[in-house]
């Protein structure tokens, strides 16, 4: 009885998640923390960068930044803004190939325990450390799966490294695909609430998202996010689906599973309302100094 009592209380703090609640999007904010650079997978539409200040897209940030730095950081914009209710962290690599992820949701979960702590991953080692981010106090989960089966993760991913070895083709692909799902349903079992990222990517992987769907909700997920593609790296000379491609397969995975609608595909060190991306250092310099010392500042 006293677990059931503390996984909905749990379930009721993602109430004030803006990418988990479409109610909340437009109330409460977030930051993204950019403190985990390396990544344990190439996915074939992927390109990282830690210098970026003009693209808006998963994989890119300003600056990486270090726990300390992190935390100065939410500090000053807790201050300044009472509607942030979730911190995250989403790269720009994987979060949990960097010690530095676990290191900082300790600090800010010791410091802010109201805050809720999310984190997103490809999962490849999410069986390994789910008890590391269930200790550091993390709520919620995003995991992204682009396949159903190991011969479509082979057409997304070209290699995978795990446990200082790394792995290509098919081999590569059936240990990500595995690690993905027994780390979902690690994750349901320790009362994560876990959101399926998935990338609509036309003539690769789109007849797998609706199986993606319905085995994710048969395990336990709470929502899924279909993301159009952004034609880059290996996928540069794919079209991006159209929003009516997008909003159909939503709606075929609907039957399986809750959809989220209102993604904007942010970067890793986004901040501020989904709607109102803002630039984190800027804030906190406004924060620190006020207003009209930074009026100027751009």
């Amino acid at each position: 009885m006293k677990e059931h009592a503390r996984h909905s209380r749990k379930k009721d703090k993602m109430k004030s998640h803006p990418c988990f609640s479409k109610e909340a999007h437009g109330r409460f904010g977030r930051i993204h923390l950019p403190v985990a650079p390396a990544c344990n997978i190439q996915c074939r539409y992927c390109t990282r960068k830690c210098d970026c200040v003009n693209e808006s897209r998963p994989g890119v940030c300003s600056i990486v930044l270090s726990p300390e730095e992190a935390l100065y950081r939410v500090a000053a914009l807790v201050e300044r803004d009472e509607n942030l209710t979730v911190i995250g962290i989403a790269g720009p690599g994987d979060p949990l190939a960097n010690d530095a992820t676990f290191e900082t949701f300790s600090r800010i979960n010791r410091m802010y325990p109201d805050l809720v702590l999310c984190v997103s991953t490809n999962g490849l080692c999410l069986p390994d450390r789910i008890d590391d981010l269930v200790k550091a106090g993390v709520r919620g989960l995003t995991i992204t799966i682009n396949g159903v089966g190991p011969e479509t993760v082979e057409k997304v991913c070209s290699w995978v490294n795990y446990r200082g070895k790394r792995y290509t083709g098919i081999e590569a692909a059936e240990l990500l695909y595995a690690n993905q799902w027994r780390g979902l349903t690690n994750a349901v079992d320790a009362g994560l609430t876990v959101k399926v990222n998935t990338v609509l990517i036309p003539g690769v992987n789109d007849a797998d998202i609706p199986y993606i769907a319905w085995l994710a909700g048969s395990k336990g997920a709470d929502i899924m996010n279909v993301l159009p593609l952004i034609p880059q790296a290996e996928f540069a000379h794919m079209e991006k689906p159209a929003p009516e491609t997008v909003s159909a397969m939503r709606l075929e995975c609907g039957q399986y599973l809750k959809q989220m609608s209102h993604c904007g595909q942010c970067r890793a060190d986004a901040c501020g309302k989904l709607n109102e991306d803002k630039d984190m250092e800027l804030e906190v310099l406004t924060s620190v100094l006020g207003e009209e010392y930074c009026s100027g500042v751009n």
